[in-house]
């Protein structure tokens, strides 16, 4: 679930960047006064009047599609997204292929999808969904209204995470405006909106603009009476992260210690939520410099993560990256390397060459390489960070700028070799 600034990682690493878990966490799928729909929009409607095998089969559709959302949220994403294949299956056959409930179905197994990395599989879905629910757009039904926001949340997430940020904006910003038109400004869609376009600022490098947007965010939450909720935990756990990718470790611990502590009331220890929070608080405390504390959290996660999703899943590739920048600072170079290695794999994997997970990867493998004494091959990998980083960021990302002073950095130490009367030590201790 979850979503970074430029970071030190202690006193030998000034170079490095990341920390954390770098898909924070989306406010849950929440409805007003924060109760889930556990059926489609139109179902009970449809069935009104229809024959006993169509009434029949919507019934198995809407208990599949409830049955689908349930095991989402206890984080059994692979039953989750079969459920919601059957329930999509059914709602097509007695309904159609252009009807809200549809749309609905399609919404829940983009979720699962995306708890499965198949990112490009959910926006597929996703996009389906948001076609179905334009052509509606005119209607004043409540429901429907509220599909087509989430919708466009939706299409917000995936877009961010893949890495394509305008469209990720676009969308984000019109959910933000179609949940205040059609909802008013106390509503929960909205609150989550706000969130969304919170996590997305902080991907772009646009850290100032993301406080303000989890605040009201949370506001609206806590005005709903849900301020101790697992809903106003992902709030809170952004909160951290915006600080984190500032700099700001300590004012970033207490709201990334809340986080935990609502989510582990709400879901159990063991949820891969959980993990997410407790990734998060990792890379805090990693900043503030309690290396042993945070290695046991990134490892506390790494399990919890392994049994949800995989030993090649997304988090896990997050983690192992976090988990590597506590064995560089403990002089660890070997075990760093491979799990730095071990982390670009699984997220070249997913992703390809040119997305920011890795190219975070990347530029920290570089700095650790050329800290081993390889410097032609740091340059080299410093340079696919810095080509990754101008594609998925844009020159004038935070992060962009930093690989790119690395990258001068270690071109000058390769010239200043190469001409011993002006040989130079590389300083890591700017």
């Amino acid at each position: 679930m979850s979503k970074r600034g430029a970071r030190r990682l202690g006193p030998q690493n000034q170079a490095m960047l990341g920390g954390g878990p770098r898909r924070l966490n989306s406010l849950l799928d929440v409805v007003e006064q924060g109760v889930r729909r556990a059926r489609s929009c139109y179902s009970t409607t449809a069935m009104k009047g229809a024959s006993a095998t169509t009434a029949g089969g919507l019934d198995r559709a809407v208990a599949l599609h409830a049955k689908a959302e349930n095991l989402r949220e206890a984080g059994d994403h692979k039953r989750a997204a079969v459920a919601a294949r059957g329930a999509l299956r059914l709602f097509e056959r007695y309904e159609g292929r252009r009807h809200p409930d549809v749309a609905a179905a399609l919404l829940e197994l983009g979720r699962a999808r995306e708890l499965g990395d198949a990112w490009g599989e959910a926006l597929g879905y996703y996009r389906r969904a948001n076609t179905i629910l334009r052509r509606f757009a005119r209607l004043q039904n409540p429901d429907i209204r509220r599909l087509r926001v989430k919708s466009e949340r939706a299409l917000c997430g995936v877009y961010r995470a893949l890495g394509r940020y305008p469209l990720g904006d676009r969308h984000g910003r019109l959910a933000v405006d179609l949940a205040e038109r059609y909802f008013g400004a106390r509503d929960l869609d909205l609150a989550g909106a706000l969130n969304d376009v919170g996590m997305l600022r902080k991907y772009q490098g646009r850290y100032a603009e993301a406080p303000p947007l989890y605040r009201r965010s949370l506001a609206i939450v806590r005005r709903a009476g849900l301020g101790d909720s697992a809903d106003a935990a992902s709030i809170y756990h952004n909160l951290g992260g915006i600080e984190h990718a500032r700099g700001r470790y300590a004012r970033a611990e207490v709201p990334a210690r809340r986080a935990v502590v609502l989510r582990t009331r709400a879901l159990g220890a063991r949820h891969p939520s959980v993990a997410a929070d407790v990734a998060a608080l990792a890379a805090i405390v990693e900043g503030r410099g309690r290396l042993t504390e945070a290695a046991r959290l990134y490892r506390r996660a790494l399990t919890i993560f392994r049994r949800a999703f995989g030993p090649r899943s997304y988090e896990v590739g997050i983690n192992l990256a976090g988990l590597a920048g506590i064995c560089a600072n403990q002089g660890r170079a070997a075990l760093a390397e491979r799990l730095y290695r071990q982390s670009h794999a699984i997220h070249l994997r997913l992703f390809g060459p040119h997305h920011i997970e890795v190219a975070l990867t990347l530029n920290n493998l570089a700095m650790l390489v050329s800290a081993r004494g390889r410097r032609p091959e740091a340059l080299r990998i410093a340079r696919q960070a810095l080509s990754a980083f101008q594609t998925a960021c844009g020159p004038q990302h935070p992060h962009t700028r930093a690989c790119a002073k690395n990258v001068a950095q270690l071109l000058e130490i390769a010239t200043s070799i190469a001409v011993p009367a002006t040989s130079r030590s590389f300083d890591r201790n700017r």
